[in-house]
């Protein structure tokens, strides 16, 4: 579950708490029962696991693997190749 952070607006007391996405955003401060005001931060991303990396879809020898390319399709009609 994520982890929200909130700042009241009369008594600047700040927290975090963890609610669930289906939950109602917190309105009320347990401190002085003053306006509440969600602080949106930026969001870290941290990929893990193999094929982030440049260097992830290469070989041994260090050249590129080739993707496998589906058949080209034909640019005569059909009705063309019959006669």
């Amino acid at each position: 579950m994520p982890t929200y952070a909130y700042a009241c607006k009369d008594c600047s007391h700040a927290f975090e708490t963890v609610q669930s996405f289906t939950d109602s955003s917190l309105t009320t401060c347990p401190e002085c029962q003053g306006t509440l005001r969600k602080k949106f931060n930026s969001v870290g991303v941290v990929f893990k696991g193999s094929g982030f990396y440049r260097t992830d879809s290469r070989d041994s020898k260090g050249s590129a693997v080739a993707p496998t390319a589906a058949p080209a399709a034909s640019s005569a009609p059909a009705s063309a190749a019959a006669n």
